[in-house]
């Protein structure tokens, strides 16, 4: 990073995957920070013309505040690598890892941490019968945010009618039943537990719609399902090799005690909106959302 008292940084935000418009909300919200915090902020809408916005800017730092494919799995930061374009979050190897939710799974499996049964299966399979007894969930092993779900219940009779734009390949998963949890990792610190209180399936719109869900920060729980979750966070941040801020989601199912929980995911580029979750978190922590970016910048540089 440059040593001159007001570093630009580049916020790219927007993108071309499903999560555009959840993107181009946290880019506002991380340049609107970063101008308070003192920086040069030039806002990037990222397109296929990326590479050379920003060679013309010739930013001192990439804030990523992209969403989905082609922001987070690893394919614009090794764009920012071949630029040698110090960037905030994740490298090259992490984020595409977290994106793939099966290489997911297993590094989760291989660090000790529980995960729930799955199976991949294309979409033909999935619609001709059961692949599991139900419930179950079937999502597209690379996306993020609640992108093309679909819950199955124990009710149903019949398989899943599936979107036509869905991957031929998708993820089916048993359904864990019980509290939506989900903890931030800041560098190498684990910052609390939320639990995250909706009427229904914790969808997207549950996600990114105000009101849609109620965040109790920080979660009700037992000390012992509380501190295993601020570990097994840990583990799964530095498992996948992420950097800089990550969250990892997890269903407990209470009626088990310990027993009952398991890591779904982690997002190595959570949702900087006014609803989302990680800056909660920080906040609970004493860091403001000013500071929360300020310290990611920092925080940047290549070969991450």
């Amino acid at each position: 990073m440059s040593s001159r008292a007001a570093p630009k940084v580049a916020v790219l935000m927007g993108g071309i995957s499903a999560e555009r418009e959840v993107s181009l909300s946290s880019g506002r919200e991380c340049a609107a920070a970063l101008r308070e915090a003192g920086y040069n902020v030039v806002e990037v809408y990222a397109g296929r013309d990326l590479p050379a916005r920003l060679a013309e800017i010739a930013p001192d730092v990439a804030f990523n505040a992209l969403h989905g494919r082609w922001g987070e799995d690893g394919c614009v930061q090794g764009l920012l690598e071949w630029m040698g374009l110090p960037y905030t979050h994740s490298g090259v190897l992490a984020s595409a890892l977290a994106m793939d939710k099966i290489r997911t799974k297993e590094i989760y499996a291989a660090a000790g941490l529980p995960v729930a049964p799955h199976v991949l299966a294309g979409r033909a399979q999935i619609m001709a019968a059961h692949v599991m007894a139900p419930p179950y969930v079937v999502k597209p092993s690379n996306e993020g945010s609640s992108v093309g779900i679909y819950l199955v219940r124990e009710s149903a009779d019949t398989p899943p009618a599936l979107a036509p734009d869905l991957p031929e390949a998708l993820m089916v998963e048993a359904y864990v039943p019980g509290r939506e949890l989900t903890v931030s990792v800041l560098g190498d610190r684990a910052l609390t537990v939320t639990d995250i209180v909706t009427e229904g399936w914790y969808d997207y719109d549950a996600k990114y719609r105000p009101g849609g869900s109620h965040h109790v920060v920080p979660a009700d729980l037992p000390a012992p399902v509380f501190d295993a979750c601020m570990n097994q966070a840990l583990v799964a941040h530095r498992a996948l090799g992420c950097r800089g801020l990550s969250r990892t989601d997890f269903r407990w199912d209470e009626a088990q005690g310990l027993d009952g929980l398991v890591v779904l995911e982690t997002n190595t580029q959570p949702g900087m909106t006014p609803t989302s979750l990680s800056p909660e978190q920080a906040a609970h922590c004493g860091i403001a959302f000013p500071d929360l970016c300020r310290w990611l910048v920092e925080d940047a540089s290549c070969h991450r």
